[in-house]
């Protein structure tokens, strides 16, 4: 899973029409670009730890995916999953063993040659009972990972698992020997880590040793802000090249209508989410949770805090996912409905509850926002306010909590819903059959079919409030070209970026 928190604290832990200037999966083109020039990246993302399976969030995601560590696949900013490391790779007919053959050639940043063993390690690294990956529960059908040689590796699976390949894309291949990679890496991509200033920046320089096409720069800064209007002030003075991701849209009139800058809208897969605990009264009653949503005009909250970009999500499916289905008018806008449903489930005076809300925007302005529109019809919100930390022991590991704020920025990933152990314990064992069905589907029709079942199950069930999709803006100087717009999974792949 990801989130920006669960970014931030699960490593913690991806369609709209491109609009905008913008256009879909690609920048535009700068004239005579310098290929000795530096990069100068603004984020409000910084990473936590540098690795992404202990807790290093969605900004060591941002920084080092595909530009610092790669996978056997790649995610590609238009969503399609193209071979990396793996030169090539056969499936049996039983849908049960996967054979891998290692591209050749491939070192390490610290020299050592690329081998089975370190995929394996990899991978192991990433279902270890101690972490904290994104994708942990999804190698749960791997039986085992053998290396017959050292250019080849198989993967046995209990079961079928149709997005084995899709998921492996978000398996960072780490040197077996590496120690410290909460501080240092050692990855095979075409940078490798320069100087990390905590607070202030990360640098990345050219791997000379990289086996692939050499980036289009002579290196990237990765400048980290705790506030948009601040690193909206740094674009303004050239202190950075590109924003990655636009957090504050009134902000934008700054740089529209400006031949210096270019401001693109991309296609978003961060969802904001009410999510209840659903194991716990009173949103153990799927009437209640409806009530809830009905109560809440999600409309108002996205123009609010975004003034009319980003789309209302009727479900944990954003519209690039092949699953999708527009289930905005399941449990819409209408208070006099959620009084009438909270009066059937047995609260007609209303209750009281806790909203644990990350300490970062947009959660706290979500959560007065709630609180406001529940008291319409008698219910009582008392806002508590966490770090990242806080919530990952509270919520994620102890489902210590009666409902939360949280961003998912994954795509792919109503699959969670099919988990009852997930930490918002929706437990329907229907869709927990549908998710394990569409796994082992033979095509990815099956699959498509049996998840749009998911997808319309968890909105009736009103399993959590999906408030909103983000929009996803990068602006950049109109120097720049060669960025990445679309955001999926908070990745931000520098290497061709282009400055003239």
């Amino acid at each position: 899973m990801t989130s920006k928190l669960a970014g931030a604290a699960l490593a913690l832990v991806l369609a709209l029409t491109a609009c905008g200037s913008g256009s879909r999966g690609q920048s535009p083109t700068a004239a005579k670009p310098d290929p000795a020039a530096i990069i100068e990246i603004g984020s409000l993302y910084e990473p936590q730890n540098l690795d992404n399976t202990g807790g290093g969030g969605q900004g060591v995601t941002e920084a080092f995916n595909g530009n610092v560590y790669e996978g056997l696949f790649k995610l590609t900013d238009d969503g399609r999953v193209e071979p990396l490391l793996a030169q090539s790779h056969e499936v049996s007919d039983d849908g049960l063993t996967y054979t891998f053959k290692l591209r050749q050639g491939v070192t390490f940043h610290s020299g050592k040659a690329l081998t089975s063993a370190d995929v394996k390690h990899s991978l192991e690294k990433v279902t270890a009972e101690e972490s904290q990956s994104a994708r942990k529960s999804s190698f749960k059908p791997i039986k085992s990972i053998e290396t017959p040689d050292a250019g080849t590796v198989v993967i046995k699976l209990s079961s079928k698992s149709i997005s084995l390949v899709y998921n492996l894309s978000y398996v960072w291949i780490v040197n077996s020997a590496a120690k410290n990679l909460a501080t240092t890496e050692d990855g095979t991509g075409p940078y490798k880590l320069g100087a990390w200033k905590r607070g202030s920046t990360l640098s990345l320089d050219r791997f000379a040793g990289y086996w692939g096409t050499p980036p289009a720069n002579n290196g990237v800064v990765f400048h980290y802000f705790t506030d948009a209007t601040a690193l909206n002030n740094a674009l303004l003075t050239n202190a950075v090249d590109v924003i990655t991701n636009q957090q504050s849209p009134d902000a934008l009139t700054q740089f529209e209508g400006n031949k210096d800058y270019k401001v693109n809208e991309g296609h978003s897969t961060t969802k904001l989410l009410l999510a209840f605990n659903d194991r716990k009264a009173p949103f153990d009653k799927p009437l209640v949770r409806k009530a809830v949503s009905a109560a809440i005009d999600d409309a108002k909250l996205l123009e609010s805090i975004w003034a009319g970009r980003g789309s209302l999500i009727g479900s944990m499916t954003p519209p690039t996912d092949p699953w999708y289905e527009d289930l905005t008018k399941v449990n819409a806008y209408d208070v006099n409905l959620a009084k009438k449903q909270l009066a059937e489930a047995g609260y007609a005076g209303g209750f009281t509850f806790t909203l644990d809300t990350p300490n970062y925007d947009p959660h706290p302005t979500a959560a007065t926002f709630i609180k406001s529109e529940l008291a319409k019809v008698g219910v009582t919100v008392n806002i508590n306010v966490i770090t990242a930390d806080e919530w990952y022991t509270k919520v994620y590991k102890n489902h210590d909590f009666a409902a939360t704020l949280q961003e998912h920025v994954n795509d792919r990933d109503i699959v969670w819903y099919g988990d009852p152990g997930f930490y918002w314990g929706y437990d329907n064992p229907q869709v927990t059959r549908w998710v394990a069905e569409a796994e082992q589907s033979d095509t990815t029709e099956q699959q498509t079919e049996l998840l749009k079942k998911v997808n319309r199950q968890i909105a009736e069930d009103a399993a959590s409030d999906w408030l909103y999709l983000y929009p996803q803006i990068v602006v950049a100087s109109s120097k720049l070209s060669g960025y990445p717009i679309n955001g999926l999974n908070s990745q931000f792949y520098a290497y061709g970026i282009k400055k003239g």
